[in-house]
């Protein structure tokens, strides 16, 4: 199952990793205080899916390109996994489902 999720393009130093991701919506907002980001003027959100079987290889990239000066995260989920990605390391879950 595809792991699907945000990333915001302004969290990235290399952006060159989104043309490894399948981009489903993209969209733009201007910051406000709500977002705590004062250094920037707009969030270019895209909601991505990246294959299960490219996943560690997708986010390893993704740590690497995460903005090192700032506290950026990206959060990915399956049915399968929850992926939590920071600028030190990568939080990874298995999800067990008991009922079926």
């Amino acid at each position: 199952m595809d792991l699907k999720g945000v990333v915001i393009e302004e969290s990235l130093e290399d952006k060159s990793v989104l043309k490894e991701i399948k981009i489903i919506k993209t969209e733009s907002e201007i910051v406000t205080p709500k977002h705590r980001t004062p250094w920037l003027k707009k969030w270019t959100s895209h909601k991505v899916e990246i294959p299960e079987e490219k996943m560690d290889e997708i986010c390893e990239k993704l740590q690497k390109s995460l903005d090192r000066n700032h506290q950026w995260y990206i959060d990915l989920k399956s049915n399968r996994y929850e992926i939590t990605i920071f600028n030190d390391q990568i939080i990874k879950k298995r999800i067990f489902s008991y009922f079926k």
